[in-house]
């Protein structure tokens, strides 16, 4: 069974970066398929990016193409989800997730094994 710990949230003026980072322990990160996503009060999770196993295909929710990028060190069992741009709507919980023994890029929360604490994101305006 792996281990989610995400770090590298915080409170952010809006038109500026963040990279969050969530390392994987107790699996062969290899295994996993990992993605982001978030949740603002209120509302339900809701799906940021993903990438494959080997870091060779990402996903991205629509309104986060192009501002936001998630890559993987296999190396480190690290991924990283990259945020520039940041407006106040992005606010929220980020979580990591992982699917086991999947080669293609997740992309709902309901398929994902694992699940890390989450790490809160704040954007002012």
């Amino acid at each position: 069974q792996v281990q989610l710990v995400e770090s590298g949230g915080g409170l952010v003026q809006a038109g500026g970066s963040l990279r969050l980072s969530c390392v994987a322990s107790g699996g062969t990160f290899t295994n996993y398929a990992m993605g982001w996503f978030r949740q603002a009060p209120g509302k339900e999770r809701e799906f940021v990016a993903a990438v494959t196993w080997s870091g060779g295909t990402t996903k991205y929710a629509d309104s986060k193409r192009g501002r936001f990028a998630i890559s993987r060190d296999n190396a480190l069992n690290t991924v990283y989800l990259q945020m520039n741009s940041l407006k106040p709507e992005d606010t929220a919980v980020y979580y990591c997730a992982a699917r086991r023994f999947w080669n293609r890029a997740i992309k709902t929360a309901g398929e994902c094994d694992y699940w890390g604490q989450g790490t809160q994101v704040t954007v002012s305006s």
